[in-house]
């Protein structure tokens, strides 16, 4: 199945490396394991970590954007948004926003059921079909739904459907494709199709041998480690668990075997995977139970797509409103996935003002993060300051980099050797830097190119998210 995560010893020289050119490449010194070169070192990332002083991993802080919701259920066709199981990216080819959603295109109830009638009459699944639609953007808040002329909808093409039949879809622009027929692809419940364009699919391939009931936002990715394609999708076994499958070629898939639950009155629903500075982060949908009808989203790493860590388990990183009726304030699906841009990162989602088994308007929106801002050390007690020592990593001879938070407090940086003893230390850095360079001194850092090296991290009223060696 997967591969084993990599474990570092402290009395093993273990180095974690920079990536190069963007080629993966790999280091072994001291007799240490070799592992894959990286550009970039999020904190969250326990393997990094030797000791902890003071110090708690805790979330990133989102920010809802002013200009939600950015779209709703608005077309004839789309009667209940429901989870919606978007799917988002920046087309760099087409300098475009795609986005592939999935509503309830029919929903028996919805549909002859008047608003003001509602509340007499309580919501429960009738006659209902999913379908995959499709809404572009240039800047990203304001979207348009094309009239494409693709699929049938009570007798007229006039809609922006691209598939019907097509349960809680997964969408992405598979850019290691070689094959121009494939280069878009969808995984859903018990089957994929493909798309040179993403908006013209093939018949449906049935891939029912993953044998997961897949009644979720179904989501599949190329793992670079595992040098395959992961597909997550949803499995039960008295509560919703994550599930997880693999393949070679996108059309043959292994039988899904779970890899993340949580418990009866908290369940794990959905789990949308993003691939970030060599590591996998999963942004999991958490369905509470028992009364607590609503949906809100969690952050989760693994370093190998089967192991995977909560990170402050049953703290949103997306929370719900706290304000009943609000667009947001029953459910909460993270997109498929956060689109990382220069100065921020931004986490679609999908919203409603009501609970996930009643009735519900819904909505797509955004919110965003600060670079790197998934999840940072900061001082547990914040009267006195914390230390981060790190394991030994290759020191490229470049300057050192830092992204924290830092405003009216500071952080400090010392670089160690591999047996910790002090070889510089840093002046102290204060506000919200994103890469901001470490004054360490160049000929300390040019001495010990290819050498293995700790860090230091010491924070006073501060996060800290991530280091990295620029140029």
């Amino acid at each position: 199945m997967g591969l084993k995560p990599l474990c570092f010893p402290p009395a093993i020289a273990a180095v974690l490396i920079g990536q190069c050119s963007g080629q993966a490449i790999e280091k072994v010194l001291d007799g240490g394991p070799s592992v894959r070169v990286r550009s970039r070192y999020l904190l969250l990332d326990s393997r990094l970590v030797e000791r902890l002083d003071n110090a708690r991993l805790v979330l990133g802080t989102i920010r809802k954007h002013a200009a939600n919701p950015l779209f709703r259920e608005d077309k004839p066709w789309e009667p209940r948004f429901d989870n919606l199981y978007a799917n988002v990216l920046y087309d760099e080819e087409d300098r475009l926003y795609k986005c592939w959603y999935s509503p309830f295109i029919r929903d028996s109830l919805v549909s002859k059921t008047p608003r003001e009638r509602r509340s007499e009459v309580r919501y429960h699944d009738e006659q209902r079909e999913m379908g995959v639609c499709y809404a572009v953007s240039r800047d990203g808040l304001k979207w348009e739904k094309p009239e494409l002329g693709l699929v049938e909808f009570e007798g007229s093409k006039a809609n922006n459907l691209l598939a019907r039949k097509t349960h809680g879809a997964g969408v992405f622009k598979d850019l290691r494709e070689t094959n121009p027929d494939r280069r878009y692809k969808m995984f859903y419940r018990k089957a994929v199709r493909f798309s040179p364009d993403g908006l013209r699919w093939s018949d449906a391939v049935d891939c029912r041998e993953i044998g997961a009931p897949g009644d979720t936002h179904n989501n599949a990715f190329w793992a670079p480690e595992l040098d395959r394609y992961i597909g997550i999708t949803r499995l039960r076994d008295g509560q919703r668990t994550v599930g997880r499958t693999e393949s070679t070629d996108f059309v043959k898939w292994t039988k899904a075997t779970e890899v993340l639950r949580g418990d009866a009155r908290n369940q794990t629903y959905a789990m949308p995977v993003l691939h970030y500075a060599d590591v996998y982060l999963g942004f999991v949908m958490i369905l509470g139970g028992a009364g607590h009808d609503r949906v809100h989203c969690e952050l989760a790493w693994s370093s190998d797509t089967v192991r995977w860590e909560r990170i402050e388990p049953g703290k949103p990183l997306i929370p719900t409103s706290q304000t009943q009726g609000e667009y947001d304030w029953g459910c909460v699906y993270a997109a498929a996935v956060p689109i990382v841009r220069q100065g921020d990162i931004r986490l679609y989602y999908s919203a409603s003002n009501g609970p996930h088994s009643g009735w519900r308007d819904g909505f797509f929106c955004l919110a965003t993060l600060r670079p790197d801002g998934f999840a940072g050390y900061e001082p547990a007690d914040a009267a006195r300051p914390a230390t981060i020592v790190t394991r030994p990593v290759v020191c490229p001879g470049r300057p050192l980099h830092i992204t924290a938070d830092a405003i009216g407090g500071s952080v400090r940086i010392a670089l160690l050797d591999t047996e910790g003893k002090p070889l510089a230390a840093s002046e102290p850095i204060s506000g919200d830097v994103t890469d901001r360079p470490v004054s360490l001194p160049q000929d300390v850092m040019a001495a010990h190119t290819g050498k293995g090296v700790r860090l230091r991290i010491e924070m006073t009223r501060a996060k800290v998210y991530s280091f990295s060696f620029g140029s």
